[in-house]
């Protein structure tokens, strides 16, 4: 018995390594780490500066729309799609927008160390705007590249978007626990001048890395006029787009999935902060055993998104974020428990990451090779839009409801995604019982 028992475990094992132990996945490791790390620094770890420096909840909600880039990013992502770029072009499509993007990532991020918030309140917020232009540019290209590197073999689209977020949040630990261990001892302006130089990952996987294969007719593209440019640039993939079923039912679930962790999001630290934790304990529990638990758990959903399919998946992982979630209004009310604050963190973080990686999966299906950059970055805008301009009024809210109360409304977001997966998937069911029944007469 035994021996089956260990026979069966070697043989789980032997096929994890098989889904991500490989060049691929290595790849998207490095690029997901690209991607993820210029987040927290105009985010939650920016937020703590910030609330250092003297700025109110509300103004910290407020300084959140800096992330707009990130919710209309498909405004341009049709130039990155299709525009060559002097001299860079002939490294691809893909690697020159990625190659240009981080080089001006590294320099907005080393602009911000040296802007004073206490006073120098209109500098943050430009230097903060370039970081996220340059970041939403980025991910617009990554994202693409991925969903190509991955077109020929689709199965392994949600482990490699798992992967892919495996290395987005250890970009987050490397911006977040990472910048908060050195707050403890050195200033933040010196804290971000440290951290442009996560930029130097992404610069060299780019440069090491091939350009994915395609059928993109590049030559013939950039020959055409600019109404023909407009038309296959902009027109047809949002056509392309409107030919699945049910596609505005598709886009309102998008915007509507994370809501309940994005909704929350801006008033953490704060949030950490009032209940006593101090930075060295918010590092430890929330950067360090919190991302553990976003990584196992993101790669822990590309596993049962494979097994599952996505729709239950979806629906698994939206249900759980929600409880989670709740679960804040506990620690509200224990207030300064650390052991309390590690499970808590543990179990949002553990779903937060399953959720990730079903969602990513599902947008990337969604996309046509041959429009991969302007039609995910469409999507994900959705996703951003959500998060960064309606989770701007939780700093409002945080000032006139208890915390407690605060997280259970956050906590309510979830039903409607929820919902709307469900139908999504009932749906999905109905029309495979229609084509099947269809090819039998």
């Amino acid at each position: 018995m035994l021996e089956c028992f260990n026979a069966l475990m070697m043989g789980k094992i032997k096929s994890i390594l098989n889904i991500y132990a490989n060049k691929k996945m290595a790849i998207m490791t490095a690029l997901g780490f690209a991607s993820g790390f210029p987040f927290l620094l105009v985010f939650s770890t920016l937020s703590l500066w910030l609330k250092e420096s003297g700025w109110t909840y509300a103004a910290i909600g407020a300084f959140s729309l800096v992330k707009i880039p990130y919710a209309f990013k498909w405004l341009w992502s049709p130039l990155l799609d299709n525009l060559k770029i002097p001299y860079l072009w002939k490294l691809g499509r893909r690697r020159s927008w990625a190659l240009l993007t981080q080089a001006i990532l590294f320099l907005a991020i080393f602009a911000m160390s040296a802007v004073n918030p206490s006073y120098q309140h209109n500098m943050m917020w430009v230097c903060a705007l370039f970081v996220c232009l340059a970041s939403a540019s980025l991910d617009i290209v990554l994202d693409a590249y991925r969903v190509e590197l991955f077109q020929k073999s689709p199965e392994e689209q949600a482990p490699g978007a798992a992967v892919f977020v495996l290395g987005y949040r250890l970009g987050l630990i490397f911006s977040g626990a990472g910048a908060l261990w050195l707050a403890e001892i050195m200033s933040w302006n010196s804290v971000y001048m440290i951290m442009a130089c996560g930029a130097f990952v992404g610069i060299l996987t780019v440069i090491l890395i091939k350009e994915p294969q395609t059928n993109f007719d590049y030559e013939k593209l950039t020959s055409q006029s600019l109404k023909h440019f407009l038309i296959n640039s902009v027109k047809e993939p949002l056509k392309d787009f409107t030919k699945h079923q049910h596609w505005l039912v598709i886009l309102f679930f998008i915007f509507i999935y994370r809501m309940g962790d994005a909704y929350f999001a801006p008033m953490a630290f704060p949030f950490y902060d009032d209940m006593g934790f101090s930075k060295t304990e918010i590092a430890y529990v929330i950067k360090i055993y919190g991302m553990a638990a976003t990584i196992i758990g993101g790669l822990f959903g590309g596993i049962l998104v494979k097994k599952v399919g996505l729709f239950k998946g979806l629906y698994i992982c939206g249900f759980i974020q929600g409880l989670t979630t709740l679960l804040f209004s506990l620690q509200a009310l224990a207030g300064n428990n650390l052991w309390l604050l590690t499970g808590v963190i543990t179990l949002e973080n553990f779903s937060s990451g399953m959720a990730t990686t079903a969602f990513v999966a599902y947008i990337s299906s969604l996309c046509n090779v041959l429009y991969t950059a302007t039609q995910y970055a469409l999507l994900s805008s959705l996703m951003s839009l959500a998060r960064d301009v309606f989770a701007a009024t939780s700093g409002l809210l945080a000032e006139v409801l208890p915390w407690s109360w605060f997280f259970v409304v956050a906590a309510a977001f979830s039903i409607p995604g929820i919902v709307t997966i469900k139908w999504l998937w009932q749906k999905q069911i109905e029309q495979e019982k229609y084509s099947l029944s269809k090819s039998k007469n």
